[in-house]
């Protein structure tokens, strides 16, 4: 099989100023496969509609975003908007369902992999899990750093660490926009596929409950994840939802 080839920056549609790469699991996957091969540096995002609208209010963030090789549609807002804009088979590449979906792919292929993210919890039950479900998977590399600013030194050693474990995939479970930031600021020191997978480290660990399939489907996952941490996400959903679909017809009425 030919390997799927990227769409140069300047032909990707853009969600309000975002480039957004209209892709699916599989091509995801070879794409991934094929880096990590390579030992390559590369920035995967999977983008909803909190990272499109923190790009707007946060120009260096949407420079960020614009750094990253490969960016996803991880929420529906922007799948509906893609098949609106011709992409008409378009599907949800979702950060958490694309971890279980490549950890097979990665362990069959004799991959390298590591994780960084979370709270030690989090991140042990998650490598339980991972362990007993592909037992075979070269898992090299796990940490959970402090949720401070690493100093130079300390950001050095854990460079230093990563690559010496020979991972050529980790999975970055920062949050948004910490991970993002992360990920642009160390492409070409951490030799590895960087994947920006935020809340799939507490999913996988089932620390956290994912809403149901048939929700994700219609768009209404936040509903669920305000529902189930409402002082934390409460502001979030009420600032940003409506200015994105305003912000998302001025986009198609100016077009």
């Amino acid at each position: 099989m030919s390997q799927p080839v990227l769409m140069s920056q300047s032909k990707l549609p853009q969600i309000l100023g975002v480039p957004i790469t209209p892709t699916c699991y599989d091509q995801v996957t070879e794409w991934v496969l094929d880096w990590a091969g390579q030992r390559a540096s590369r920035m995967v995002c999977f983008a909803n509609v909190h990272m499109v609208m923190l790009a707007q209010d946060d120009p260096d963030f949407k420079a960020v975003l614009n750094h990253a090789h490969l960016v996803t549609p991880d929420g529906m807002p922007l799948v509906w908007t893609l098949r609106r804009m011709g992409f008409k088979s378009q599907q949800r590449v979702h950060g958490p369902t694309f971890t279980r979906f490549v950890l097979p792919h990665l362990e069959a292929s004799g991959v390298r992999v590591g994780f960084l993210g979370s709270t030690s919890q989090v991140l042990d039950e998650l490598l339980a899990r991972v362990r007993s479900q592909f037992p075979h998977l070269d898992v090299v590399f796990a940490t959970s750093p402090p949720f401070r600013d690493l100093t130079e030194a300390e950001d050095r050693d854990l460079v230093e660490q990563i690559n010496a474990s020979g991972a050529t995939v980790l999975f970055i479970g920062l949050g948004c926009p910490k991970q993002e930031r992360w990920m642009q600021q160390h492409l070409g020191k951490v030799h590895a596929v960087m994947l920006g997978v935020g809340v799939a480290f507490d999913y996988l660990s089932e620390m956290k409950t994912e809403a149901p399939g048939w929700m994700q489907g219609l768009g209404l996952e936040w509903c669920f994840r305000l529902f189930t941490e409402p002082r934390r996400l409460w502001q979030r959903y009420v600032y940003y939802n409506p200015r994105f679909v305003l912000a998302l017809i001025k986009q198609f009425l100016s077009q």
